[in-house]
């Protein structure tokens, strides 16, 4: 699957006009958000925005959008932060919190329309729901990836995170050095690329009552990552919502 850069308004405004009136089941619209120090005391890099009826995914640059990435409208008026406020277009994520933290702390973005993967998957098991599992995980158990496939995400996640982890002698600072590395563009990449199939793989799983449970979550999700004492790394976060 190929990516693009969105780095200019022409560009961005372009995109706005092919997110609208897309196909709603499954959801069409896959993201995930990359910066330093990832909440609203941080700072919003990238938006990956993966549209699957286009086969596509869509880097759109924060670092050098600014507010205009949220802001800029196309002829018909509408603008990134409308999309993502939105109830009736869908958006896919993996664990919303620290996302829709950032994205509202710093441009006051209220997300709506989420389904969040990750609940999806807690909802989807037949044994303990205690904790959540992170995305490595997910894709380790679920994934329809060949193993050599499964190895490739892998290396390439332990790559990216040494060059963003400060345990590793990282900085979150690369997510906003210009021009975009080829590794930093392919982990953005991959992270939503695997969004599609894990979503199709945990709702075949889930009753009409889960799915509720799972929508009901997830807005509560949404509303207390916009809380003032909302804490971007509390240590109950591993904790599900059921048991």
């Amino acid at each position: 699957m190929s990516s693009t850069i969105i780095d200019t308004v022409e560009s961005l405004t372009g995109l706005l006009s092919t997110l609208v009136d897309l196909p709603i089941t499954p959801p069409s619209l896959y993201l995930d958000v990359e910066g330093e120090n990832l909440s609203r005391h941080g700072k919003v890099s990238i938006i990956e925005l993966l549209v699957l009826p286009l086969n596509q995914v869509y880097l759109v640059d924060i670092h050098v959008l600014g507010e205009e990435a949220f802001t800029a409208a196309n002829t018909d008026g509408w603008t990134l932060k409308a999309i993502l406020e939105a109830p009736k277009i869908p958006k896919v994520f993996f664990d919303v919190r620290n996302d829709s933290d950032a994205l509202y702390g710093n441009f006051g973005i209220k997300l709506a329309g989420v389904e969040d993967v990750q609940l999806l998957e807690l909802a989807s098991r037949s044994f303990s729901r205690k904790f959540v599992n992170g995305l490595a995980k997910c894709i380790e158990r679920d994934a329809a990836m060949t193993p050599s496939g499964k190895r490739e995400w892998e290396a390439t996640k332990k790559e990216g995170r040494k060059l963003f982890d400060p345990d590793q002698g990282g900085s979150y600072e690369v997510f906003s050095i210009r021009p975009m590395t080829a590794l930093i563009i392919q982990y953005c990449v991959q992270d939503v690329l695997c969004l599609p199939g894990l979503w199709s793989t945990y709702t075949g799983r889930i009753s009409r009552p889960w799915a509720a449970k799972v929508h009901k979550e997830t807005l509560r999700r949404v509303t207390l990552s916009q809380k003032a004492d909302y804490d971007a790394k509390g240590k109950n976060r591993a904790r599900g919502p059921w048991r």
